[in-house]
């Protein structure tokens, strides 16, 4: 598609890949609309990126009917939406606290196929659309202590097929994209080189040679600008050679 056509809405856009993706859209010509549960992060991105702010729960129903009639009265319009909200929970099986793993879940999953079905209301009736979930190579294989977040990457795999079998014929395109390992700090906001990150709540060193969020931005925005004829099912994204 052609970018500056493009009226997006990212969710989890206030940092990380999400905030990356935002603001290489709109540097790209595009209009976004970015959302998060944090009102003073929220504003605050919105306002670097030239973003429009709407401050919803993707796990709320009643937040994302409205974030979707928001962005459809804001833009006039609303073709691409990047399914980007998401969080981590790592734990052993033995150990797993059911609150944690249920909130999770709650935004992974259920959060994603909230934005997904209001988004492909419009789209439908438009006959155009882009849905670009954003997964992880957790969906593709499991590991020790990723029960949690395993299983919401592997389901969000099968929705997007899924959503891909409902949609194709009404000319929407549906795409995955499955980082490794990102270093992003879900604090950090600003878009330059981190010193440092977190990973699993502890901090790790910044480390030059593994991925960073503009790397899955690029990822995305190139999905989205193959002609409208054609579409990359799926993406994944390794670093070359980290040390």
């Amino acid at each position: 598609m052609d970018l500056k056509n493009a009226k997006a809405l990212v969710t989890g856009g206030s940092s990380g890949i999400g905030y990356e993706t935002a603001k290489l859209l709109i540097a790209r010509g595009a209009k976004a609309a970015i959302c998060a549960r944090n009102q003073e992060n929220l504003k605050s991105a919105a306002k670097e990126l030239g973003a429009f702010p709407i401050k919803a729960d993707v796990s709320n129903e009643k937040d994302v009917i409205n974030m979707m009639n928001t962005v459809i009265k804001e833009f006039g319009d609303f073709n691409v939406l990047i399914n980007n909200a998401a969080y981590g929970y790592f734990s052993h099986v033995s150990s797993i606290d059911m609150e944690r793993f249920s909130n999770m879940i709650a935004v992974n999953i259920t959060g994603a196929m909230l934005c997904a079905r209001e988004a492909s209301k419009h789209f439908t009736q438009k006959k155009y659309g882009n849905i670009i979930n954003i997964s992880s190579t957790a969906g593709q294989k499991g590991y020790a202590n990723g029960t949690p977040y395993v299983a919401s990457k592997f389901a969000l795999a099968g929705m997007t097929e899924c959503w891909r079998a409902d949609l194709r014929k009404n000319n929407i395109r549906v795409m995955l994209v499955n980082p490794s390992e990102v270093q992003t700090d879900f604090s950090y906001n600003a878009g330059g080189m981190l010193k440092s990150f977190m990973k699993h709540g502890k901090e790790r060193d910044y480390n030059p040679t593994k991925l960073i969020a503009e790397d899955i931005a690029h990822t995305i925005v190139s999905m989205l600008e193959l002609d409208d004829r054609g579409f990359i099912t799926e993406a994944t994204v390794w670093a070359t050679n980290p040390q």
